[in-house]
């Protein structure tokens, strides 16, 4: 399986070409420009993912964020699926065990790259933002309604993704 930028797994790929990873490079930009110009609004609605991943680099850090010991962080605090991923085990209400009361993260400072990365760095709205620009036809909408629009993000990028793609589309094109 082909991984591009060392986290983003791209199956069904073995390797990845020079030009496509030109245009996942596009569309990993244009997804970091979501990030920087619209901010976290700690809604705490991503706070309720279902797969929110640990990747084994982050676990000594985010059990001492935690405030409890490696062992107690494994066996109460997260599970590994059968593939070899270990994610956040969650309270009975769905959210993550560590969104405080007040909708923040208790363990901000600390928390999973995912947790960082989400809703703007991925794979999902980065796969989709590459799809638009290598494929003149697609309409990036549609391709992005999956995203709940009751979420301050979504509607902040659903304003914008239609500029952003369209700048993705020229860069390419002048590459």
């Amino acid at each position: 399986m082909a991984i591009y930028r060392s986290k983003y797994d791209l199956e069904g790929l073995a390797t990845i070409s020079p030009e496509m990873e030109k245009d996942l490079d596009i569309a990993y930009d244009l997804c970091l420009s979501l990030r920087e110009e619209l901010p976290c609004e700690m809604c705490g609605k991503c706070c309720h993912q279902p797969n929110i991943i640990v990747r084994p680099e982050e676990v000594d850090r985010v059990a001492s964020a935690a405030g409890v010991d490696l062992y107690t962080f494994m066996t109460q605090y997260v599970y590994q699926t059968y593939d070899g991923r270990i994610l956040f085990n969650k309270p009975e209400n769905g959210a993550c065990r560590f969104l405080g009361k007040d909708k923040k993260c208790t363990i901000w400072k600390d928390r999973p790259q995912i947790c960082d990365d989400f809703p703007y760095m991925v794979s999902m709205l980065m796969s989709r933002i590459y799809l638009a620009i290598t494929n003149p036809d697609a309409d990036i909408l549609k391709l992005i309604s999956y995203m709940d629009d009751t979420w301050p993000c979504t509607k902040d990028i659903k304003k914008r993704i239609l500029a952003l793609v369209e700048e993705g589309r020229k860069r390419r094109s002048s590459e």
